[in-house]
């Protein structure tokens, strides 16, 4: 090839690649246009007063595509695919009980993303803020409101491999004392304290404001812990739990279960546990459950799963009877008033 028609290669070459870039450049800038303009058919969003004390309303963070996407937003508890009210505040992981909220937040720099937990008030205003070490992954608040946690994956972005870190925190909103790392506490399986440095904890689940239940990982193998927070403990009470929710009653745990012959990329799927027995039940959910599921009721489930606009929240009985149905569309992160 002489050196003409090398210089033309090349100069083809930085044609196409050119073109290339522009055109995804342009898809991207197209498909976020797409984001900000409501969907046809999709819910009616429009924006409002939201109070988290509000007995007769539920809420979650809206998926649906436009101006209020990611944003917590309330609905009817009896008409969950009802109008949605949007806050104006945006988050990637949220919970609240009692009138208190906890948003896991991006904070969009010029070069990139941090993060950071905000804890919210009754009408969704900030009370305090802290910087997170990494993505976020959960968030849970107590019963009362006055204790909330999260947990954050410090590498890695996923639970279904073995190669991820999380940092979980617990935090007193009376006292604004931070656990920031629940490792720290004292870990024990079958009466024998571990001391490992491979432990990482996960999903916490509040009893109360010092009691709550958690996942704890070593060895390969993930266990429900229940902890305490004023004896800086962590005791093991059943293997291969993972992201446990405790049902309103106290008395039972959902969680997600590794199942032998699954998928490696999805392994999971939802269980319930007696706490007094022992017995594990599986739902009548067979796909694969990658979420910290919530109690709707004594009795009803609702968990997330992929969807169109990212994610829709599904439920089934917490006995192991019936069939999972879709219970909204667009939505993530659900809370309901007790």
């Amino acid at each position: 090839m002489n050196r003409t028609s090398r210089l033309v290669v090349l100069l083809v070459t930085v044609v196409v690649l050119g073109a290339v870039a522009v055109g995804a450049t342009l898809h991207a800038a197209g498909r976020a246009a797409r984001k900000d303009r409501a969907q046809a058919g999709g819910p009616a969003v429009t924006p409002g007063a939201v109070r988290l004390d509000d007995p007769h309303r539920a809420f979650f963070r809206n998926m649906a595509w436009g101006p209020h996407r990611d944003e917590i937003t309330a609905v009817p508890a009896g008409r969950l695919s009802g109008p949605r009210t949007a806050s104006g505040v945006r988050c990637l992981r949220f919970h609240a009980a009692a009138g208190t909220g906890i948003c896991l937040e991006a904070v969009h720099g010029e070069l990139r993303d941090s993060y950071r937990a905000v804890v919210l008030d009754r009408r969704l205003h900030a009370l305090r803020r802290y910087d997170l070490a990494g993505t976020p992954t959960r968030a849970r608040v107590s019963p009362s409101g006055r204790t909330v946690a999260w947990t954050v994956f410090v590498s890695g972005d996923s639970y279904a491999g073995t190669a991820f870190s999380t940092r979980t925190s617990v935090l007193d909103t009376r006292s604004w004392h931070l656990d920031a790392n629940l490792e720290t506490y004292a870990l024990t399986v079958d009466g024998h304290r571990v001391h490992t440095a491979d432990i990482n904890v996960w999903g916490v689940t509040f009893a109360d404001d010092t009691h709550f239940y958690a996942t704890a990982a070593t060895g390969g193998t993930t266990y429900l812990v229940r902890g305490d927070r004023t004896a800086r403990t962590l005791r093991a009470l059943h293997s291969n739990v993972e992201c446990p929710s405790l049902s309103p009653d106290g008395t039972r745990i959902a969680y997600k279960k590794r199942v032998r012959g699954a998928d490696p990329d999805a392994p999971w799927r939802l269980y319930v546990l007696d706490l007094r027995s022992l017995r594990e039940t599986a739902t009548g959910e067979h796909r694969n459950i990658d979420d910290q599921a919530v109690w709707r009721d004594g009795h009803t489930l609702v968990y997330s799963l992929p969807g169109d606009f990212g994610s829709d929240l599904w439920t089934v009985p917490a006995d192991g009877s019936g069939a999972p149905h879709l219970l909204v569309s667009a939505a993530l992160a659900p809370v309901f008033g007790r």
